[in-house]
């Protein structure tokens, strides 16, 4: 058991509205319990009884900064429960917020917290703008959808590629409908200039945040990573520092098989899917339409010739770990490797 000399372990299980702290000695000795109404100045007054530096744990769930930030500014050791790896509540058979509170202050003491990355206030702040340009793509999206579907209504065919382009846009504008439809179609290309104007503006202030970092300008050297791409990815990873090889990054990501060992009974899956799912769809997207003439299109390719066609979804998913290695030394070390080389071992990369 490590040694937290004498200072209080805490267990802070957040909900949106309320929340239970349990205190306790490295020893599990119970000496304090506290229901608050979430709120900074709440949290700060409770944790005046927790002494000096005071280990606190929180799940990673709904709403965690404040409270995290709270407890940092406070003199607290914060620490990030995942979720994923906290399975004791789901098997007793009493759960209550108290149970939950002083089983995360037992898995800090005990050194067996499954822990997530505390991301620092810059990365937050640069995910927020990715995520939030994200939702407004998917929310112009929509509006470009229901456009179409306003056009089949009333059997109207198109000859233009994109109908939200320069032409296609006036030949829109020129289009008398009956109402209500008109009046939607009319409120549709507003709200689509609308989202035009504000995703520019995050695409922008995305930009000014990241223009001195080195690993961002050299991860666009590879295919299919463009300055949005190369954001969302830094964004996601944020410090990469914290991962020592390419493998743990990927494992992180969620990008490696699933892995089940008993005895002589060896099984390897599907990719685990934990970690950050946009970062994993970004790099999916970035692999997609790829030239075959590039590092990461030959890789691809060499993947379907020995696996088959029925075999692409495996590639795009090889592909994007094997970038995933690229972007790793890229960040790190501000330059792309191996770009130009021809894949290898491409069996064992499947």
């Amino acid at each position: 058991m490590e040694d937290y000399d004498g200072r209080q372990i805490v267990g802070m299980d957040l909900h949106r509205q309320r929340s239970v702290l349990v205190s306790m000695t490295c020893d599990g000795q119970r000496l304090w319990t506290e229901r608050i109404d979430n709120s900074p100045q709440a949290l700060r007054a409770v944790m005046a009884r927790a002494g000096d530096s005071p280990q606190v744990v929180l799940e990673a769930t709904y709403g965690w900064y404040w409270a995290a930030d709270v407890l940092q500014q406070a003199g607290a050791e914060v620490h990030l429960a995942h979720p994923l790896g906290v399975t004791s509540f789901t098997h007793r058979r009493v759960k209550n917020d108290m149970r939950d509170a002083a089983d995360l202050a037992d898995l800090l003491r005990m050194n067996r917290l499954p822990e997530a990355w505390i991301a620092p206030e810059h990365v937050r702040r640069l995910r927020e703008l990715t995520r939030y340009r994200i939702k407004l793509v998917k929310l112009r999206t929509s509006c470009k959808d229901q456009v179409h579907a306003l056009l089949a209504k009333h059997g109207i065919a198109t000859t233009y590629k994109d109908i939200f382009g320069i032409g296609g846009r006036a030949w829109l504008t020129a289009l008398h409908l009956s109402q209500p439809y008109q009046g939607r179609l009319e409120s549709l290309l507003r709200l689509i200039d609308t989202f035009d104007s504000e995703i520019t503006l995050a695409e922008v202030a995305i930009a000014a945040r990241l223009a001195d970092q080195p690993g961002y300008h050299a991860i666009q050297a590879c295919d299919g990573i463009g300055p949005i791409t190369a954001a969302i990815i830094v964004a996601e990873i944020g410090d990469i520092t914290r991962f020592k090889r390419p493998g743990q990054l990927c494992s992180w990501a969620g990008l490696t098989p699933k892995h089940r060992e008993s005895d002589t009974t060896v099984k390897r899956g599907h990719i685990t899917k934990q970690g950050s799912p946009i970062l994993r769809w970004a790099l999916v997207e970035a692999v997609q339409r790829v030239p075959k003439t590039s590092w990461t299109g030959q890789f691809k390719q060499a993947i379907i010739a020995h696996r088959g066609k029925q075999a692409r979804g495996i590639a795009k998913v090889a592909t994007a770990r094997e970038l995933l290695t690229l972007l790793f030394y890229g960040l790190r070390d501000g330059h792309i490797r191996r770009l130009t080389r021809p894949p290898a071992h491409t069996e064992q990369a499947a």
